[in-house]
C-alpha cells in the first residue's frame, strides 16, 4: 500500500504509527511510552485511537487528493470534529503531557495531527489545552528533530 510511515527494524518492515510505536515499546528499553496504571494506559491509548483513527485518516495525501478543490475545507471539517472530541478529553487527562506528567505514546501522535490542523488553517487557539500540550512538547529536543516540518523528505514549501 505504499504507506508512511514505514520503519525497517529489527529485520522486518513495520507502517502505521501505532503499530511502529508499540513494537517500540515492547522492543527498547528507557522511557516508557505506556504508563504502568492500567487506567492511565487505556486513556492514553483511547487519544491515540481517537487521533490515528478518527481524525488523522481524513487528511492522508491520497483521500485529499481526491477530494479536489475542496480539500482544505474537508480537511478543517474533519480537524475541528475531531478536535472538538479530543480537547474535553485532554481537559480531564493531561498535565504536563497529555495524560499526567510522563511523556507517552499519546504525546507522540498529539504532535503530526496539530502540525496538520496548522497546515490547513485550522484555529488551534480554540483549543487551549491541546494549544499548550503542543507548545510544551515542541519545546522538547527529541520532539523538534522528529517534527514533520524538520524531515529530510519534507517538501520544501512546508519545511521548518
Amino acid at each position: 500500500m505504499q504507506q508512511v510511515p514505514a520503519v525497517e527494524i529489527d529485520g522486518i518492515t513495520l507502517s502505521q504509527s501505532l503499530a511502529v510505536i508499540q513494537y517500540i515499546e515492547e522492543t527498547r528499553p528507557g522511557p516508557r511510552l505506556l504508563p504502568t496504571d492500567p487506567k492511565r494506559r487505556a486513556q492514553v491509548r483511547m487519544i491515540c485511537d481517537l487521533i490515528a483513527s478518527g481524525i488523522q485518516p481524513l487528511q492522508n495525501l491520497y483521500v485529499i487528493q481526491k477530494i479536489g478543490a475542496e480539500k482544505v475545507q474537508w480537511a478543517q471539517h474533519f480537524i475541528e470534529r475531531g478536535f472538538q472530541a479530543l480537547e474535553p478529553i485532554l481537559k480531564e487527562t493531561a498535565g504536563t503531557y497529555c495524560v499526567g506528567d510522563e511523556i507517552s505514546m499519546a504525546d507522540i501522535c498529539l504532535v503530526p495531527q496539530v502540525y496538520n490542523a496548522e497546515r490547513f488553517k485550522v484555529d488551534v487557539g480554540q483549543y487551549p489545552t491541546i494549544r499548550r500540550l503542543n507548545q510544551t512538547l515542541q519545546e522538547i529536543e527529541a520532539f523538534k528533530v522528529s517534527h514533520p516540518s524538520s524531515q529530510p523528505d519534507t517538501p520544501a514549501d512546508l519545511r521548518a
